[in-house]
């Protein structure tokens, strides 16, 4: 069987070209597959890594449990689980995190009046990140 290098190299060129790490072309009995390692640092950073860390002095954070997409409201269109100047108290559902398909629900960590909310609905949240501010 003979291997046509032109395919190899044009499938390598959009390895690159896309930043793909793995690439298949198939033309009746020909079958060709493409791989690559891509390292950590070749990636592009992402909306969530250029986030800055929110610092609420004169309240608690309550942060991430875990890293997925927040949501404010158990479902779309739904009344938000909390808003801006409610009491909230220990253990209340404050919002979700969704991760692998399974709705977490974020508990509040402390008692008292939510100060801020630090995002918007459907945003992608980070382990440690502040979702919202107690007093």
């Amino acid at each position: 069987m003979k291997i046509d290098k032109k395919i190899i190299e044009e499938l390598v060129g959009y390895l690159k070209e896309f930043n793909l790490s793995e690439i298949e072309y198939a033309e009746e009995k020909t079958k060709v597959k493409v791989s690559r390692a891509i390292s950590v640092s070749s990636l592009a950073p992402t909306e969530i890594s250029k986030k800055k860390t929110i610092v609420e002095n004169n309240g608690i954070n309550v942060t991430s449990p875990i890293v997925g997409t927040a949501y404010l409201a158990p479902e779309p269109g739904a009344k938000k689980f909390v808003e801006v100047g409610q009491k909230v108290k220990k253990g209340q559902t404050i919002m979700i995190v969704e991760a692998m398909k399974t709705m977490n629900h974020v508990p509040s960590t402390e008692n008292g009046t939510v100060s801020k909310i630090f995002l918007k609905d459907g945003e992608p949240v980070e382990f440690g990140q502040p979702l919202i501010s107690v007093k």
